[in-house]
C-alpha cells in the first residue's frame, strides 16, 4: 500500500441505495432529502498509517475523523454518532465498523470507492446449514 494513497480531495460523482441506506442507519428524511443533492467533498490526509478523514458539506459543515490503522479512535458516524472503532487496512481497503453499518474505502481508477452496508440486515440473511 503507498504511503499517500488515499490522499486527496474527492467530490461525491455518483450513489447507489442512497436513500434506502440512510433511512435504514436512521437518518430523518429531511436530513437525507438535503444530502441527496449536495457534492460532498471528502478530503483524505494520508501519513503512512496515520489518517485524517474529513467530509466538507454544502453550507460549511464538516465532520472530521482522525484515526491510525490498528488502533482504536474515537470517531463519528454520517448520523453524529461517537463511538469507539478500531479501523483496519485489508487488501488495500480500510475497513471500520461503524454502530449500524459496515463500510469501506479504497482507491480504484484514481476515485475513492466507499461502500456501506447495514450489518443487522446482513446477518439476518444468514442462512447457515449443517455439513
Amino acid at each position: 500500500q503507498d504511503n499517500m494513497a488515499f490522499t486527496g480531495k474527492y467530490e461525491v460523482e455518483s450513489d447507489e441505495n442512497y436513500d434506502e441506506f440512510m433511512k435504514k442507519i436512521g437518518i430523518p428524511n429531511d436530513i437525507i432529502e438535503k444530502g441527496r443533492n449536495f457534492k460532498i467533498v471528502s478530503e483524505v490526509v494520508q501519513n503512512g498509517n496515520d489518517f485524517t478523514w474529513s467530509q466538507h458539506y454544502p453550507g460549511g459543515h464538516s465532520m472530521t475523523n482522525k484515526f491510525t490503522i490498528g488502533k482504536e479512535a474515537d470517531l463519528e458516524s454520517v448520523g453524529g454518532k461517537k463511538f469507539k472503532a478500531t479501523v483496519k487496512m485489508e487488501d488495500g481497503k480500510i475497513v471500520a465498523d461503524f454502530p449500524n453499518y459496515h463500510h469501506t474505502s479504497e482507491i480504484s481508477g484514481g476515485k475513492l470507492v466507499e461502500v456501506s452496508f447495514q450489518i443487522s440486515r446482513l446477518l439476518k440473511n444468514l442462512k447457515i446449514k449443517q455439513p
